[in-house]
Formats: structure tokens, C-alpha cells, sequence
């Protein structure tokens, strides 16, 4: 199935199609040791590269992916975000993914971003579940699945730590 997303843009941001020109900006947030305080094994700027195409191979796919994040008024990306397809326990889902450069983070630009990819998703989507994935140390990531309404439904040991998964139900 495929659908065509249109940039959304909320109070504060801009959410648009991740490209081949983002990569530097990629790079440096994926990889920034920051930003993988919660991950065991940061990505390295190879890996961080493979994830790049396979996400960019979605968005031709699909139609939509991850996003870039661009505060209004700017041309920086402060995050990336957004959703895209995954298997997870025999289902297809929705994987809510995001992560910001250090200096924007605590100006709630996670919740406003995934509020509004969410709400996308449910509307372009809705035989999809959107599923958020958090390491379960990740306090900032697990008050943001809360705001958003989300529930926790089970835990799994992924990439070296254990990760709680939230749905709404």
C-alpha cells in the first residue's frame, strides 16, 4: 500500500521528506554519543549510512518514512522523525520513531512532532497500529509515549537492553 505525504507543518515545526541532502544532518544526530545515552551500541556513521538508504528506500516504497524536523523560521534539522512500516510479534505496524540534536531538546518538539505524525497515521492508516518502542530508561521518551495517550503492552530485550512497547489500545 502506498501513500503520498503532504510536509506538515504544526505550531512551531516543519515535517518533511527526509532526503539524500540530509545525510550530513543524519549522521551527526544518529551518531552524536548524546542523543544514544540510552543505546548500548551507537550506531557508527557506516550503520547510520545503511539506515539512511533503507529509510530513503521506504519513503520511494511507501510513500512516506521518517521525516525531517525543521523548527519554523529555520532551515536546521533539529530531529528526525516520524513512521514507518515494521514486523514486530507477527504484526504489521506503524514504528513511531525520533530523535533530536541535544540543544533542542525539553522544548517539546518530540510530543508536537509525534502528535501530529500520529494523527497522520490514523487518518492515512488506521488498519496500522503506530507502535513507540522505548528503552524502559529512557524517561524523556517514556513520559512522551504518555502525553501522546499511548499504553504499554509488553517488553522485549532488543539491541542489548530491554525496551517497553506502547500502543494505544
Amino acid at each position: 500500500m502506498s501513500v503520498e505525504w503532504r510536509e506538515i507543518r504544526t505550531d512551531r515545526l516543519l515535517l518533511r521528506p527526509l532526503g539524500p541532502g540530509d545525510r550530513d544532518d543524519v549522521v551527526e544526530i544518529q551518531t552524536d554519543p548524546r542523543t544514544n545515552r540510552y543505546h548500548p551500541a551507537p550506531p557508527s556513521t557506516d550503520e547510520t549510512e545503511v539506515k539512511l538508504t533503507a529509510w530513503l528506500e521506504h519513503w520511494k516504497a511507501h510513500g512516506f518514512g521518517y521525516v525531517a524536523v525543521v523548527p519554523l523560521g529555520t532551515s536546521e534539522v533539529a530531529g528526525i522523525g516520524g513512521v514507518q512500516y515494521l514486523e514486530f510479534g507477527g504484526a504489521r505496524l506503524l514504528n513511531l520513531y525520533y530523535r533530536f540534536r541535544p540543544e533542542f531538546w525539553g522544548r517539546g518538539y518530540a510530543t508536537e512532532m509525534a502528535s501530529a505524525v500520529v494523527d497522520w497515521a490514523e487518518r492515512e492508516l488506521p488498519e496500522f497500529p503506530v507502535q513507540i518502542s522505548v528503552h524502559i530508561a529512557n524517561e524523556p521518551s517514556l513520559r512522551v509515549a504518555e502525553r501522546l495517550g499511548f499504553t504499554a503492552y509488553t517488553e522485549t530485550f532488543h539491541d542489548g537492553a530491554v525496551s517497553r512497547h506502547f500502543r494505544k489500545l
